[in-house]
């Protein structure tokens, strides 16, 4: 990843869980331990077990790059996974240590669920990721632009433009067909709430790092500098608690 990185012009990434599974954010821990451009870690705890998670997060708040935590929530076959009263115990642990929750969200599964896990749980900073994976390969945006609408009704939950190359039509995309829902997702969050990401590897489904990064951050490039600042890395420095 490090030369896509340097040819984008990407000084500091954050790397994110690939698997519910303790290896993964020890792999990712250490990867940041040997390499600068690694700013922050998004691992993964038990959240289903209270305790377990509770022993986890004592353990990898050592780390100064753990910065948050995500679980695969769109393998789980319970929707409503996210509800359930061991995970909101877990979760509340999480909120206590002024740790980030991420949410793999999968519109129209997961998008519905995050108003009352942010009314629940007011002081857990809660991310979506990918925006909810908006249907823009059917360019049909409602009810996604609904439901994206209530949960950021709530201001602990951000959003993450990021996976939205693989949500399009991938024999044919640009910056054009992702634009409404970026327009969509900026008129909701403002861009105070919002941050790009580049979804890599998986982006790699529908085109090279370059092309899905450029496209992805055409429509930030369009904005005053203020708010680009802000989608390009000022907002999560500021959430993840990142210094420059």
């Amino acid at each position: 990843m490090e030369p896509l990185l340097h040819a984008a012009g990407i000084e500091r990434t954050i790397t994110v869980q690939a698997a519910n599974a303790f290896g993964d954010t020890d792999a990712m821990l250490a990867r940041a331990d040997r390499h600068r451009w690694i700013a922050a870690v998004t691992g993964w705890i038990p959240l289903l077990e209270p305790a377990a998670a509770d022993r986890a997060l004592d353990h990898y708040t050592r780390h100064p790059a753990f910065r948050g935590v995500r679980h695969l929530v769109h393998d789980e076959p319970d929707p409503e996974w996210l509800l359930h009263d061991a995970v909101l115990e877990s979760l509340g642990l999480v909120a206590d240590r002024q740790l980030v929750f991420e949410i793999p969200a999968v519109f129209p599964r997961h998008l519905v669920l995050i108003p009352r896990l942010a009314r629940q749980l007011p002081h857990l900073k809660i991310v979506i990721d990918h925006l909810g994976k908006p249907p823009i390969a059917s360019g049909e945006l409602e009810p996604w632009t609904a439901q994206l609408a209530a949960a950021a009704a709530y201001p602990n939950v951000y959003a993450k433009v990021s996976g939205l190359a693989t949500a399009a039509n991938r024999a044919w995309w640009s910056a054009g067909a992702l634009r409404p829902a970026i327009e969509v997702a900026l008129e909701c969050f403002g861009a105070d709430r919002l941050m790009l990401g580049s979804d890599w590897p998986v982006c790699l489904l529908a085109g090279d790092y370059e092309r899905v990064w450029r496209e992805t951050r055409a429509t930030a490039d369009r904005l005053a500098s203020d708010a680009r600042d802000a989608l390009l890395g000022g907002t999560a420095m500021r959430l993840y608690g990142l210094t420059s």
